[in-house]
């Protein structure tokens, strides 16, 4: 919890790639899950209060609006399309633009916001989130495009995250999946979650533009291939 919480403090996105894989060694994925989202929200509401000057509330809520729309078609995917494809595609696509972005010479970004684009982020966005709960590689692209500095990064992600982990737990919490034992284990985890919190915010602070972006993208590239790696094992 205190490695996923840094990281997602300080870049913004990213935890669930931690967290899940490793509560899952420990804790029934039933647990592990509602627990990560559980901590999304936390870190996201702590974020918000620390840095909502730097918050772009426009982007954020023409993502989260287009969100909405994306998670049905995630939801149908994941109940009628192989995963192991959606995976492998997903996986190549995310992997491909990130690697292109780390060695191409010429940078690609939008000066302000671009309508069309932000709401294809969202829209993606929820696909990502409704299918495999990984909302964040449309966010990241559309950030990074945006060349917003890494303190707007951050809190305009978590602005994002914010509402969109509420309702995922009132989903699990429908679904009879917030249970006592998460609750406890969310508990037990704070006292190593809220340093995690104030520690990446002084990472993020200390990040300057150029390299913030080629770790967002070795993030991301990170993302591509593990979905990859996925599809592969679960296609043997």
């Amino acid at each position: 919890m205190f490695v996923a919480t840094l990281v997602r403090s300080a870049f913004g996105f990213g935890e669930a790639l931690i967290a899940v894989p490793l509560l899952a060694l420990l804790l029934p994925v039933c647990v592990a899950a509602p627990l990560a989202v559980l901590l999304s929200i936390s870190i996201a509401a702590i974020v918000v209060l620390q840095d909502w000057k730097d918050i772009h509330l426009r982007s954020a809520g023409g993502l989260l609006a287009a969100t909405v729309f994306g998670i049905p078609v995630g939801l149908l995917l994941l109940t009628r399309a192989s995963e192991q494809g959606i995976k492998a595609a997903l996986g190549i696509l995310i992997a491909l633009f990130a690697g292109y972005s780390l060695v191409s010479k010429k940078s690609r970004h939008l000066e302000r916001d671009s309508r069309p684009l932000l709401l294809l982020a969202g829209f993606f966005a929820g696909v990502f989130g409704g299918a495999y709960g990984m909302n964040g590689p449309p966010l990241v692209i559309y950030g990074s495009l945006r060349r917003w500095s890494p303190q707007q990064f951050r809190a305009t992600l978590h602005a994002y995250f914010l509402p969109a982990s509420i309702l995922g737990m009132i989903g699990f919490w429908s679904a009879g999946l917030w249970t006592r034992t998460v609750t406890r284990e969310y508990l037990c985890s704070l006292p190593a979650m809220l340093p995690a919190v104030f520690l990446g915010r002084a990472l993020n602070r200390r990040m300057v533009g150029a390299a913030f972006v080629r770790y967002v993208y070795g993030g991301l590239l990170l993302i591509g291939t593990m979905l990859l790696v996925q599809a592969l094992r679960h296609g043997r």
